[in-house]
């Protein structure tokens, strides 16, 4: 991506020398693979512990010594970008629809962070949390991307934090708690469905936030949307499975297939209009 002289966003928090252990049954190592499954970009974090299997304890947050190397801080600059390249398509877009957007913050964290939805580790993946309006990110996520599935790449990153921020779209326009007392008032099997309608539609504002970006910026370069379609086929509920335990269970989806996650990253990278990304409507079986 051309991001040389691009501004960086003021609305980051970083927190990466605040650590502390957060309770729960599963470390960093043990969570991993079930963390790639619920919540590669993901939703919010009160899905995701209940997917995992249980209510995770208060984190206790201390001062440590924390030394970033350098690629990390180029991490955290490339972040802040991404992040204000959000700000500047989202409040053009939601002008064009006659509203004010109101930027979400994002915190920057190393091993744990308390969040308004509760303590959570690296190994939860980035999320967003509506509860405070923030996107949540270890940026020692993208090295798991990398390592675990092969998805690497500035734009498979900016994917990543595109995608969370577009839960926050959903969330100002009312889509989000819909969706979210609708689950709850769901058996396990419709919930799920109802998740991977959210988690598609998120990827398509991931798509019409790039499309924007580009027309705005010139940001994309070669080779950048075949690292989005890329990362998108390694994060379907279905690849994960497989990979993780040799089979899927499709009514145990809730973010989509590979073959969907492509299908609406792409849709909305061709599309760049908001409207067309109605990922409610369809049977179940056409997304």
């Amino acid at each position: 991506m051309r991001l040389d002289g691009r501004r960086q966003s003021s609305n980051v928090d970083d927190r990466r020398r605040m650590g502390g252990a957060v309770g729960g049954a599963l470390g960093i190592g043990g969570a991993i693979v079930v963390a790639l499954i619920t919540l590669l970009m993901g939703g919010d974090l009160g899905d995701v512990i209940n997917i995992v299997g249980g209510e995770m304890g208060q984190s206790q947050l201390s001062e440590q010594s924390y030394t970033p190397s350098a690629e990390e801080e180029n991490l955290v600059v490339f972040t802040k970008q991404i992040l204000a390249g959000t700000e500047d398509v989202w409040s053009s877009e939601f002008r064009r629809l006659g509203r004010t957007y109101e930027a979400p913050k994002l915190v920057i964290f190393s091993g744990s962070v308390q969040s308004g939805c509760g303590g959570a580790t690296s190994s939860t993946g980035p999320f967003y949390c509506s509860a405070d309006q923030t996107v949540y990110i270890d940026l020692s996520f993208f090295t798991q991307m990398k390592r675990n599935i092969g998805a690497d790449g500035d734009f498979a990153y900016a994917y990543v934090i595109a995608h969370e921020v577009g839960h926050h779209v959903q969330y100002l326009l009312g889509i989000l708690d819909q969706a979210h007392q609708q689950m709850a008032r769901s058996d396990q099997k419709t919930a799920n469905r109802i998740s991977v309608r959210l988690e598609l539609q998120a990827d398509f504002l991931a798509g019409v936030w790039a499309n924007r970006d580009n027309a705005m910026f010139n940001s994309l370069e070669d080779g950048d949307i075949e690292e989005g379609m890329n990362t998108a086929s390694k994060i379907g509920d279905d690849y994960l499975q497989k990979k993780a335990q040799g089979y899927s269970v499709p009514d145990s989806f809730n973010h989509g297939t590979s073959a969907q996650r492509v299908k609406w990253l792409k849709k909305g990278l061709d599309s760049g209009d908001i409207n067309d990304g109605d990922t409610f409507s369809p049977e179940y079986y056409e997304l």
